[in-house]
């Protein structure tokens, strides 16, 4: 029955590197579905020795890949996709667990699964569980076209307990301080438009910094990841200074020009 098949979605530009062992830990789903966009590497061609499907989205102007991610999981075949990013690994008792989760009667639209990261050569704590809605009903889910923003499921969601550990997905990108800070600085571009109607006073520079620093090191226990750990929670703060400046920088250069 195609109510019980599973296609995962993986998206690809210049994939390569890790496209491989990540096609090794999927290859027992219903469907292996890759959406490329024009990729000028080996990707297509390991794709294809995995007897993939693939369809392609014309990269084009786009230089995010959401926009690619709608399209993909519309593509599919069967009525459950999982998105598996081209550097992520799956588990075999995650497998099992999303077959059993369509065969209940009353299975939720969505789930969140926790995925495990590493920055500076290691897993780390303090960014566990990181859960990403990433396994949903094709039929009642949109990616919007927003950098960073996770689809849109429209019905129960439901969330994959972070103490499951195996059911985690694994993520093979090993993040450097220098990568970290370039995302900081992209992500917290779309932060501005998300958050436009939000207003911060300047008390948000002090507690929020601080609450995230507390959340990642302390609570979520980034102290067992040693100097990495710290680093990672510094830059968390960091993230939340960089945003709030980029807030305020773009309201008052706008009242800046009124006055003008």
């Amino acid at each position: 029955m195609e109510e019980t098949k599973i296609s995962v979605v993986i998206n690809t530009y210049n994939a390569q590197e890790h496209l491989a062992e990540v096609l090794e830990t999927v290859k027992n789903f219903d469907e292996v579905l890759i959406c490329d966009m024009e990729s000028t590497d080996d990707t297509l061609t390991i794709a294809q020795q995995y007897n993939c499907r693939i369809v392609t989205f014309p990269r084009g102007k786009y230089s995010i890949v959401e926009p690619a991610r709608d399209f993909a999981i519309h593509e599919a075949a069967y009525p459950w996709v999982l998105v598996v990013d081209a550097d992520e690994l799956i588990t075999p008792e995650l497998h099992d667990y999303l077959y059993e989760h369509i065969k209940k009667d009353k299975p939720a639209d969505g789930l969140r699964i926790p995925r495990k990261n590493q920055f500076m050569g290691r897993f780390m704590h303090g960014y566990y569980p990181d859960p990403n809605l990433r396994f949903f009903r094709r039929d009642v889910t949109i990616w919007p076209s927003i950098i960073h923003t996770q689809p849109q499921v429209t019905g129960n969601i439901e969330k994959i307990p972070s103490k499951r550990k195996e059911l985690a997905i694994v993520h093979l990108a090993d993040e450097s301080i220098i990568q970290r800070i370039e995302k900081i600085n992209r992500y917290t571009e779309y932060e501005i438009d998300k958050r436009s109607s939000k207003h911060y006073g300047v008390g948000a520079f002090f507690h929020r910094p601080f609450t995230r620093f507390l959340k990642c090191y302390l609570l979520k226990g980034g102290f067992r990841d040693g100097v990495p750990g710290l680093i990672y929670a510094l830059l968390e703060s960091v993230y939340q200074v960089i945003m709030l400046s980029k807030i305020y920088e773009r309201r008052h250069s706008k009242t800046s020009g009124r006055e003008k």
